[in-house]
């Protein structure tokens, strides 16, 4: 028995493949099997290219809702502000309001007092005008600008022509914007 054993052992040991024995055949070396099986399949490869683009789409999808979302976002903060956009300027319009509210409840006032209450209240405008850049324009003896005035007439005068010789309605500007032109009477050429 032991020899049918060694048998086997001598019959197993000439079908290992010695390298030396036959150098017609190209035999592969341990360092080359790893890399033939680190190379992905084409299947692998598609596999993953399609994941990368599930995972791009994805991405983009969110970075589109995030940009509607900031869009939306920007029009509710745009439509808030012009609703509240002279909520300051109303609040120093209030004080005003009392004013002249008290004024008029004052049951024994005199000439006097009435102006002098009119005359503060009439600053306390001034005050908030200055305070929100709301400027008076009162062009009398300036050239006049149809950017800035608006004539009413014309009329002989020994002013240079196209001077404003009267003002009959202040104009206001906010910042630098008119808002308001100025109502005017404009100066002509005498006729000789």
């Amino acid at each position: 028995m032991q020899e049918a054993s060694d048998n086997k052992t001598a019959v197993a040991e000439p079908a290992l493949a010695d390298p030396t024995d036959s150098p017609s055949q190209p035999q592969a070396t341990p360092e080359a099997q790893p890399a033939a099986e680190m190379m992905p399949s084409p299947e692998q490869l598609l596999k993953q290219a399609e994941l990368n683009a599930q995972e791009h789409h994805d991405a983009w999808l969110r970075a589109k809702a995030e940009t509607e979302n900031i869009r939306k976002r920007a029009q509710t903060d745009v439509a808030t502000a012009h609703k509240f956009a002279v909520e300051n300027f109303a609040t120093e319009l209030l004080a005003v309001k009392d004013s002249l509210e008290a004024a008029l409840a004052t049951d024994n006032a005199t000439a006097d007092s009435i102006k002098s209450g009119v005359e503060l209240t009439l600053k306390q405008l001034k005050s908030a005008f200055d305070k929100f850049s709301l400027s008076e324009e009162n062009p009398a003896g300036q050239k006049f600008d149809p950017h800035r005035h608006q004539a009413i007439s014309m009329v002989e005068s020994d002013a240079e022509p196209n001077t404003v010789v009267q003002v009959l309605q202040k104009g206001y500007k906010l910042h630098e914007r008119v808002i308001r032109p100025a109502l005017v009477t404009v100066a002509r050429a005498k006729n000789s």
